[in-house]
C-alpha cells in the first residue's frame, strides 16, 4: 500500500499501485508552483486510489490553456497549501506529487520533461532521458492512439 498526505496531515490518501512513467517536469508552471527546479509527479492507478482523510479540504487552482487543453491544474490542502492529488480523478491514473508520499515507492524517476524551460542554474546530471515539450506531446499522442 502506498500512502501519502499533505504537510499538516489534514489530507491523507492511499493507493495500491504505481503506474509508469514517473516524470520530473521542468515547465515554468510546475517550477513556480513547487518553488523548485521541477515537479516530481508519479502516476498511481485510479482503481485502488482513495482519500482516507480530508478530501473535502482539497482546493483547486487553475490557469488557462497555454499550448493546448487541458490548462494547468493544481490541487492543494486548504490548510497548509501542500500539493495533493486530484480528489476526483478520471481515467486510469491520477498524478501524485511524489514529495507528499509517506511510503517507499519502489520506483525511481523515468525522465525529465519540458527541459527547454529549465532555468540556467538547473544542471541535470542524473543520466535520465531529457525530453522537450514537443517530444512529450509526440510520445503522449502516440500512447493515446492519436
Amino acid at each position: 500500500m502506498i500512502k501519502g498526505g499533505c504537510l499538516c496531515g489534514t489530507v491523507e490518501f492511499e493507493d495500491t499501485s504505481i503506474i509508469a512513467p514517473f516524470e520530473l517536469c521542468h515547465c515554468s508552471r510546475c517550477r513556480t508552483s513547487t518553488g523548485s527546479a521541477y515537479a516530481a509527479i508519479v502516476r498511481a492507478a485510479v482503481q485502488g486510489f482513495r482519500f482516507t482523510l480530508g478530501k473535502n479540504r482539497i482546493r483547486l487552482f487553475e490557469l488557462p490553456v497555454v499550448e493546448r487543453p487541458p490548462g494547468y491544474r493544481r490541487f492543494f490542502c486548504d490548510n497548509c497549501g501542500a500539493p495533493v492529488p486530484n480528489p476526483n480523478p478520471t481515467g486510469e491514473w491520477v498524478g501524485v506529487p511524489a514529495g507528499c508520499l509517506k511510503t517507499s515507492l519502489g520506483v525511481v524517476p523515468d525522465r525529465h520533461i519540458y527541459v527547454e524551460h529549465k532555468p540556467d542554474w538547473d544542471k541535470i546530471a542524473d543520466g535520465l532521458p531529457q525530453l522537450t515539450g514537443e517530444e512529450v506531446r509526440s510520445l503522449r499522442g502516440a500512447s493515446h492512439g492519436a
